[in-house]
């Protein structure tokens, strides 16, 4: 028997349509017993002689009001029907066209697939970005310990979300009722990371407060503007020695960063004019603005650094990951297949030509020599493992700095490719952050030019986006760079 939740309507609302059914029969019933009822007794007795005192035109009233006794139960029945009639249509409508309180079904509405879809993919990137801004912020605040444990607890289950979703775009679970069980857990994953950051905002705020926030923000600030001058020429003098391939990902990461930094000298002024006057809540919000300026402007030029690094290692490893692909290939050679070993043998020598040649891009030439040895089913000597991770590691670095830089533009499927990249192992891992740099870079694309540069005081912009993240707004305040989850992240605006 089909339940009545499975119909979507309860019971009790077809008890009410039954009742109004029952009301117009018995109507109708007690109309046609009347209507008969005349008929009954007039043929069952013998009739009466008119009495010689009554006149004719007496008897023709007699006869009228028995015609009068028919018609008024045909009525009557005509009219209980009707009624009954009415109110069961009506009943109908109203059930089918219902949208306010009243008899509703105990279970909700399902929201439609895309629906679900869409609200997931909205919840993990709020989610990361909320993990990521709380990573920033907790960096200014010392002591911050209990913090730091919702960050790590916050991380772990916005892990687990993406984790869920990639599996979701892969298709599993097949059933549909697992695939909206799935969307559930996305989103109550994130909400759950989301509500651990929120119960730790007040107690971060407080050990915010005791610190001295503004000299922390200043003596990063005085930093970072003293490394911009040698990151530029290690960007410089990377792009000549091995070749601007080598170095495209990172131009312009020192022009970005200065910008953030200027962004920053201007909220630090603002911030003391603040404590000059006793304005608090302008205070903690320049400050912080500040804070997600330099943080910002520390990741680009890290990125510059830790990319120079890695073709200076890489340039150590690649002759070599050459040296033990051909002794691993000299191995596989009758075990493979031979247009495998074919096309590793190209590969290496190609490498080979560009090692002979002068500059050349490290890091890439290492990733060719490490996927040709691992296209033939071989990579397990040690060298070519060093290099798988390097590779991967350089990837990741880059794809999860360019999210983080822009995330304001960057969507859920970029974002849940680097987390999956931070799961896979290091051929995979390489892989995946690549496609995650190429659709972030995408989004930013779409998205418009994020970089919008420092804004005048008082020009009258309502805020400045740098990187794809609104750092602060003139006026009445906005949204800025703060620890916490989606309840608690603006409380600052």
């Amino acid at each position: 028997m089909t339940s009545s939740l499975i119909r979507g309507r309860p019971r009790h609302a077809t008890g009410h349509i039954a009742v109004r059914v029952g009301h117009a029969v018995l109507g109708g019933v007690a109309g046609v017993v009347w209507l008969v009822l005349p008929v009954m007794t007039s043929v069952t007795q013998d009739p009466v002689p008119v009495a010689g005192g009554v006149t004719a035109s007496a008897a023709q009233a007699a006869d009228g009001a028995s015609a009068t006794d028919y018609v008024l139960p045909l009525v009557v029945v005509a009219a209980a029907g009707a009624l009954g009639g009415y109110g069961y249509v009506r009943r109908i409508r109203r059930a089918r066209s219902r949208t306010t309180p009243g008899v509703l079904s105990p279970a909700p509405p399902k929201p439609a697939p895309a629906d679900a879809e869409r609200q997931a993919r909205a919840a993990l990137v709020l989610a990361d970005d909320c993990v990521r801004t709380s990573r920033e912020a907790l960096g200014y605040a010392e002591g911050a310990a209990s913090a730091a444990r919702a960050l790590r607890v916050a991380e772990t289950e916005l892990s687990a979300a993406f984790a869920i979703w990639r599996r979701y775009e892969e298709g599993v679970p097949g059933d549909d009722a697992g695939r909206r069980q799935a969307l559930v857990g996305v989103v109550g994953r994130c909400a759950e990371a989301g509500r651990q950051l929120d119960a730790e905002a007040p107690g971060f705020d407080a050990e915010w407060d005791a610190g001295d926030a503004l000299a922390v923000a200043e003596g990063r600030f005085r930093q970072l503007a003293g490394r911009t001058g040698g990151v530029a020429a290690a960007l410089a003098g990377a792009g000549e020695r091995y070749g601007a391939a080598a170095v495209a990902s990172v131009v312009g990461h020192v022009e970005q960063a200065k910008d953030r930094l200027v962004f920053a000298t201007s909220r630090l002024n603002q911030a003391r004019q603040c404590a000059d006057s006793g304005d608090a809540d302008g205070f903690r919000r320049d400050v912080r603005a500040a804070e997600g300026a330099v943080a910002q402007a520390g990741l680009l030029l890290a990125g510059v650094e830790r990319l120079a690094e890695e073709l200076r290692t890489a340039a150590g490893l690649v002759p070599a990951a050459l040296t033990g692909a051909e002794a691993e290939l000299a191995a596989l050679r009758g075990t493979a297949l031979p247009p495998r070993l074919a096309h590793a043998d190209a590969v290496l020598a190609g490498v080979r030509g560009e090692v002979a040649g002068g500059s050349y891009d490290t890091v890439d030439a290492l990733r060719r020599v490490v996927r040709a040895v691992e296209g033939t089913g071989g990579g397990r000597s040690g060298v070519i493992a060093a290099g798988a991770e390097l590779v991967a590691r350089s990837a990741l670095g880059a794809a999860d700095d360019f999210v983080g830089t822009h995330r304001a533009a960057v969507g859920a499927e970029a974002r849940t490719l680097l987390a999956a990249a931070g799961r896979a192992a290091p051929a995979d891992a390489d892989r995946l952050a690549r496609k995650a740099r190429e659709l972030a870079e995408r989004d930013v694309r779409a998205h418009g030019n994020p970089f919008a540069g420092e804004a005048a005081h008082g020009s009258g912009v309502a805020g400045v986006v740098l990187g794809g993240v609104l750092l602060g707004e003139q006026g009445d305040g906005g949204p800025v760079v703060a620890f916490g989850g989606p309840e608690s992240r603006g409380r600052l605006g």
